[in-house]
């Protein structure tokens, strides 16, 4: 059984934030404030991110970002996950004899991962047939289209064999990696597991059923995401580990035991809709797990589907910061296949690893919803062949048309205005 051997190198990808052309004029970065008059004596003050900006770091330490580059080029850096770094609006303005003051609390921005491998991911070879796709309205994750039956039912944990995927209980194929179903094994270097205890190497097979000595990681239905990784037993060096464990006697084990059911419903809100003439790819990183965009949303002319809205005080937290989630946005007209894999054999350039821009998707432990587009840079220099723009209730225009983000830059971000609001990521020409 083949497999790599990983190491753990972080770098982030975070919105900046947006000069100001009416307060604080500062030469560092800016925030821009905006009040907003309201009937009533009230001032309501808002802040608006920026453009994105990337910094890498190996070991706490900032790596050059022509270093980086080189190094994703090469194939020995991949991404590997998202936290949400704390955001500090500045001081509000004075208040207005009359008006309340507003509160300054911490808010989050998304940010992303990469990892350092000791050889480039090779790509399973398979000749599994393309998935059915979903039903025009709310589709279905990982292409399924015929939905995850006993979201809600308890798994039984040390019951079923490993040599099945468990979707009775959700979990949702993704025939196209070669790996009966599953998005990844990983396996620790004794093929052992003891809670509590940090995993220094990790083997990942990269074909055949889930094994003996291994976490094996699993898709959800469109909006939901797994429950299942070892929280007290992630890479010593920074890895994110996921997945339902094998045991020696080849049974499935929970390893969050505490939430019995695989799958687990995101916070909700957020939805994408393909308004272009084919098909547009929309692949999620498998996280925690071995971190390649290999969960689909295969968005159709026309359909509208929920994209997983990770919830910060329940979902996966990296070295105590809680994570977003990234989305790869592919080109229209490349095929599931060739869009939710680490590196296209049909578009080696542009697909997977490689898709031209990231959307990054998380409310924050302050219940905020933040949504951003950027530019997968500078893993890949392709160009979307769509426009992207996130509608609805939002707090500032975010969008990427003809190549061009608002408010220039390399991305924007926007949040969810209300409670209870809701965005749509559309796609057009």
């Amino acid at each position: 059984m083949k497999g790599i051997t990983q190491f753990a190198l972080a770098a982030s990808l975070v919105a900046g934030t947006q000069a100001s052309h009416q307060h604080h004029r500062h030469h560092h970065a800016k925030r821009v404030i905006e009040n907003l008059e309201k009937r009533t004596p009230e001032v309501v003050t808002t802040y608006v991110e920026g453009p994105v900006v990337a910094v890498y770091e190996l070991d706490g330490k900032v790596v050059e970002e022509g270093k980086a580059k080189a190094g994703l080029a090469d194939g020995l850096y991949s991404v590997i996950g998202e936290t949400t770094p704390t955001f500090t609006p500045p001081p509000p303005p004075p208040p207005k004899t009359t008006s309340a003051k507003p509160t300054t609390s911490s808010t989050s921005q998304a940010a992303q991962f990469f990892e350092q491998k000791a050889s480039p991911s090779p790509e399973p070879k398979t000749s599994a047939p393309a998935p059915v796709s979903s039903s025009p309205s709310v589709g279905s994750g990982s292409g399924s289209g015929s939905g995850a039956t006993g979201l809600d039912a308890d798994f039984p944990s040390g019951k079923l064999d490993c040599s099945s995927l468990p979707t009775q209980y959700g979990a949702q194929s993704v025939p196209w990696l070669g790996l009966d179903g599953w998005l990844s094994f990983q396996q620790p270097d004794d093929k052992k597991w003891i809670p509590g205890v940090m995993i220094n190497t990790i083997h990942q097979p990269i074909s055949g059923g889930c094994p003996k000595g291994a976490f094996c990681a699993y898709a959800c239905p469109n909006g939901y995401q797994k429950t299942q990784w070892p929280t007290s037993s992630q890479g010593s060096t920074g890895q994110s580990i996921g997945g339902l464990w094998c045991n020696e006697n080849g049974k499935l084990e929970l390893t969050r035991p505490e939430f019995p059911q695989l799958c687990q419903k995101g916070a909700g809100g957020v939805f994408v809709q393909n308004k272009l003439d084919d098909v547009a790819n929309v692949c999620q990183t498998n996280y925690p797990g071995d971190e390649k965009m290999s969960i689909a949303t295969e968005t159709k002319p026309g359909g509208k589907y929920e994209l997983m809205n990770p919830d910060a005080k329940t979902s996966y937290w990296w070295k105590n910061s809680p994570t977003s989630a990234q989305y790869y946005l592919n080109n229209e007209g490349v095929d599931v296949e060739n869009s939710c894999t680490w590196k296209s054999s049909k578009y080696p350039d542009s697909a997977g690893n490689w898709s031209p821009a990231n959307l990054g998707v998380g409310k924050d432990i302050h219940g905020i919803t933040y949504i951003s587009i950027f530019w997968n840079q500078p893993t890949s220099s392709a160009k979307l062949n769509y426009n992207v723009e996130i509608t609805g209730d939002v707090t500032a225009p975010c969008a990427l048309k003809d190549g061009k983000f608002t408010g220039g830059g390399n991305g924007c971000t926007t949040a969810i205005s209300k409670p209870g609001g809701t965005v749509t990521v559309v796609f057009s020409k």
